[in-house]
């Protein structure tokens, strides 16, 4: 089994992968379930990487019932649609388009009333698709908030738990607005665990976290005084009890709100697996909540491919180790990159050499960091054609290392969102 036809294969797998994310065909299916004779209006909102295509399955189902829909997506993330609006935005970094549209959901959510429905589609990034800070804070200091999360290795969930609580439409307020009307909430999930209030910073959810649980991050990551001032005494104000905290479980916001996951890192791993199977590989699953530092994350599963390679265990060759979530990087060099990249390269140093064994890392929504690559792949000899990895790793510039080569992965945008998936494929013992 040459390298070749292994790096062909590591592809196949990703889009199958890809295939069983798909939100259109997830929300077709579930609209197609409900009944929506009962409502004299229905407003659709939302926003997320693969808002396009979910706006689309909903507009094939509801047609001209659908009373005003807008949705935020990220720049060139679109669709030809005819009922809804798209409002293309900033992302990871939110801009003033995004700002614009989300006072638009805003409206739109309370405009609805008793007898209303509001269908609200949320995937990956609408966090920062959906910037509408609180009123004493401007747009800048909440970007400037937002890159320095960013940069300090903060993980997904502590990430949403400070922007909730800089924001009027996070965290179940977007809930709160729509009330008296029905909401239904489709979530694509992004986040590990699949939790309802942390995918899109939960703005149809109930939020748990608190303005105290928002000074601790602060704290951990040693980032208070490097935060605008205006963030500073707004989360001050907040652990005095000045400010009125997100809503929480229970609130009775929620119990004409129906939130509901219709897809998962999960599902794609699965659909990873049975692929690899269908190729002759023999997978292994590892898990759908991979998190931590991408490095070490990388090194452990060059770790377990060398010992499939050397004692067949815990598979046997040919084999296909699968995982996905999403890992976090620290930022210490100047580089360009995302933490697909990173984790292939990484994972490459350490695979230096090992023969039939390719390593692929790719996000499932076509962009990885602020990029036009989705990820990279990288085999035994990448190492060997260009020596100077660590530096590059240091650098945190994957990117151009891989550019380079040629052994970026490139899909231009998947219109979906289900974090990342990892591959390591190890073709037969020679």
């Amino acid at each position: 089994m040459s390298v070749r036809k292994l790096r062909r294969q590591a592809m196949a797998i990703f889009r199958a992968a890809l295939e069983a994310a798909d939100p259109a065909a997830a929300v077709k299916s579930h609209l197609e379930r409900l009944h929506f004779d009962d409502y004299r209006h229905i407003y659709l909102i939302g926003a997320g990487k693969a808002g396009a295509s979910m706006a689309a399955a909903a507009e094939a189902v509801l047609g001209n019932r659908i009373t005003e829909g807008l949705v935020n997506v990220k720049h060139g993330h679109v669709a030809k649609l005819r009922r809804i609006e798209l409002n293309e935005c900033g992302h990871p970094v939110p801009d003033r388009a995004g700002v614009s549209g989300a006072e638009r959901i805003a409206r739109i959510a309370a405009e609805a009333g008793r007898g209303d429905l509001v269908l609200c589609l949320i995937s990956g990034g609408a966090s920062a698709l959906l910037p509408l800070p609180v009123p004493s804070i401007k747009l800048a200091e909440k970007q400037e908030t937002t890159r320095l999360l960013l940069a300090c290795g903060a993980d997904i969930h502590e990430f949403n738990a400070v922007r909730k609580h800089l924001s009027r439409i996070k965290g179940g307020q977007l809930a709160r607005l729509a009330q008296p009307a029905k909401v239904e909430a489709f979530l694509l999930s992004d986040v590990i665990g699949d939790d309802p209030g942390v995918i899109g910073s939960g703005p149809t959810a109930p939020d748990a976290s608190t303005f105290a649980d928002v000074s601790r991050i602060i704290d951990k990551y040693r980032i208070h005084s490097k935060l605008p001032a205006r963030v500073r005494r707004w989360i001050a104000k907040g652990l005095k009890g000045e400010i009125e905290e997100t809503p929480k479980p229970g609130d009775p916001i929620f119990s004409r709100v129906r939130n509901t996951i219709i897809g998962s890192n999960r599902i794609a791993l699965n659909a990873a697996a049975r692929r690899a199977r269908q190729l002759g590989f023999r997978p292994l699953v590892l898990s759908s909540e991979v998190q931590g530092e991408t490095r070490e994350i990388a090194r452990m599963h060059a770790a377990i491919a060398r010992e499939v390679v050397r004692s067949g265990s815990p598979v046997r060759p040919p084999a296909c180790i699968v995982s996905g979530g999403e890992t976090t990087v620290t930022l210490q060099g100047k580089g360009v990159g995302g933490r697909n990249q990173e984790f292939v390269l990484a994972a490459a140093l350490d695979l230096a050499g090992l023969p039939d064994t390719v390593v692929f890392s790719a996000g499932t929504d076509g962009s990885d960091g602020p990029t036009d690559a989705a990820g990279a792949i990288a085999d035994g000899s990448t190492i060997r054609r260009k020596p100077e990895a660590a530096s590059y790793l240091r650098e945190n510039d994957s990117y151009r290392y891989f550019e380079a080569l040629g052994d970026l992965v490139k899909t231009g945008p998947t219109l979906t969102n289900v974090m990342d998936v990892h591959l390591v494929l190890i073709g037969s013992r020679q």
